[in-house]
């Protein structure tokens, strides 16, 4: 399969804001996220003497829970109403962050109760995190969902900038304890939004059943499993964001020990990476037409790989600002690559919990890249730290000759052209499993063609819940072929039909259809069970 050519971005790189709650949220988020980064260079200062791997500890403290949660949270982003389900968690962080300045405050904050609310708050922003990013396609066009995703990576590098400026002047004026406080207050605007924004309610889909957990859980998984797009974003995420993390990890170390700054020398780097991150962003759009998504991906690894060597062997403050501009530039062009190229190819009904995927290669790799270069700074020095890291980055630029991403196909918009079983009695349901067949008769000729279009076929239901597939040719009559797939109860089935079946899956359908003589017999047979048992 030959790569696909990522569409033009619609508009300027700012059009998103133009619609009013994306703003709204936009602003709360970015004032939240500047509230962390104060957090952040108020405990990595307080831990500072400790050495540079307690330092990255901080990162992984608060990074890690992704691993723990990032598959639950996303079920749990599908099944409930997103909304207030990030009511309910922002409100928490609020209290968690309240918690951490008492303690700071009273004296009493140590090192290891510092990273246990760290990571406490990192718990509740990884269960937060897929219902985020799967509320963004419905805040703007899908047109826009590129420039929206950059905005994303805008508003974490702005507030990268900001944050810890504001942070080492808290530092310096008034202690770490202030900074934990900020932080604490930051988080009353999105809980104001949220409070004010009414979405528009859904109409259910007819036929639509609400899932469990455990099966939702499961169709996710499979869903993943089953869509090679998707997949391939998320190894190319696992190829870029753990060497990029060693940046992030190391610079307070690098401002420290190798450029001799202070909280405010340090606070003017990020600075850097933010004026670098605003400066990409206006340029995706014009890059992102011209490159495409491969190449985009290849010039971000590019520049973050260079922009490690230069920190890891500059001590001279202007060379290391300028190479982390370029970073910043860098960094927003990679992640708004692979999460537009994620929103793009994923339908609703499982966007969260594909998104729960992507964030668990994202901030996973982000902890264990920071846990790993931490300790490898710890034992053979700052510089080696920041090399392999590079070298890791440009060899995954290498692979992408090999492995492209790949997106810009698929339609996720739901399609009602799957035709509804005839039935004579209509099965509950929790009835199952169903065995669904569809004889299909092909001239000879087409055979090997519609053999290789049922292969696509197979993916999309597979994708869409059956957990058993297979075609057969009757030996007797060669033109005739049989498709049976297995699904585990009637209510799954009804899910392909009405709130899984998406403009993709009905090309796929029609692709193989043009092989066969006529439209295919298709049975519907629920597992029979004994009775009086």
């Amino acid at each position: 399969m030959q790569p696909r050519a990522t569409p033009a971005a619609a508009g300027p790189a700012w059009s998103p804001l133009r619609e009013k709650v994306f703003r709204a949220l936009w602003l709360a988020q970015f004032v939240s996220n500047v509230g962390g980064w104060v957090q952040t260079v108020g405990a990595q200062w307080l831990l500072v003497g400790h050495g540079p791997a307690l330092v990255s500890l901080v990162q992984v403290a608060a990074g890690l829970p992704v691993l723990l949660l990032a598959l639950p949270a996303g079920v749990l982003a599908d099944l409930v109403d997103r909304r207030r389900l990030l009511l309910g968690l922002q409100a928490a962080m609020a209290a968690a962050a309240a918690v951490l300045t008492a303690l700071a405050l009273l004296g009493t904050l140590g090192v290891w109760s510092l990273l246990l609310l760290t990571f406490l708050l990192g718990c509740l922003t990884a269960l937060g995190g897929p219902a985020w990013q799967a509320l963004q396609p419905s805040l703007v066009p899908r047109e826009q969902l590129r420039q929206a995703s950059a905005l994303g990576a805008v508003n974490m590098n702005l507030a990268r900038a900001a944050g810890p400026a504001l942070g080492g002047a808290l530092v310096a004026a008034a202690g770490v304890d202030w900074t934990f406080a900020v932080n604490a207050v930051s988080f009353l605007g999105i809980l104001l939004v949220l409070l004010r924004w009414r979405p528009t309610a859904q109409t259910p889909r007819r036929g639509q059943e609400r899932e469990h957990a455990l099966a939702a859980l499961r169709a996710g998984g499979r869903y993943v499993r089953n869509a090679p797009s998707v997949r391939r974003i998320l190894l190319r995420s696992a190829l870029f964001v753990p060497g990029a993390a060693a940046l992030w990890a190391l610079l307070p170390v690098a401002a420290v020990q190798r450029l001799g700054l202070g909280p405010s020398g340090y606070g003017v780097l990020l600075g850097a990476v933010g004026l670098g991150a605003v400066l990409g962003a206006a340029a995706l759009p014009r890059l992102g037409a011209r490159l495409g998504a491969t190449g985009m991906l290849a010039l971000a690894g590019t520049l973050t790989a260079g922009a490690l060597l230069v920190v890891a062997v500059s001590r001279d403050a202007t060379s290391a600002g300028a190479a982390l501009a370029v970073a910043g530039a860098a960094w927003i062009w990679g992640l708004s690559t692979l999460s537009a190229a994620l929103q793009l190819e994923v339908p609703n009904w499982v966007r969260a919990r594909a998104v729960a995927c992507y964030l668990l290669v994202f901030q996973g790799g982000n902890a264990l890249g920071a846990l790993v270069w931490g300790q490898l700074a710890q034992r053979a020095g700052l510089t080696a730290a920041l090399a392999v890291p590079a070298g890791l980055l440009l060899l995954g630029v290498v692979s992408l000759r090999g492995l492209p991403l790949l997106n810009g196909r698929a339609d996720p918009a739901l399609s009602d052209t799957w035709p509804e079983p005839r039935l004579t009695v209509e099965p509950a349901p929790q009835d199952g499993p169903v065995l669904v067949t569809a004889t299909y008769r092909v001239a000879v000729p087409d055979a090997p063609d519609f053999t290789r279009a049922m292969a696509a076929i197979e993916a999309s239901r597979r994708r869409t819940g059956a957990i058993g597939w297979g075609l057969y040719r009757d030996a007797a009559a060669p033109e005739r072929f049989t498709e049976v797939f297995t699904v585990s109860s009637w209510a799954e089935h009804r899910a392909q039909h009405h709130d899984r079946y998406t403009g993709i899956d009905h090309e796929f359908e029609r692709t193989a259809r043009r092989f066969a003589a006529e439209d295919p017999v298709v049975t519907h047979a629920v597992a029979a069970r004994p009775q009086g048992l």
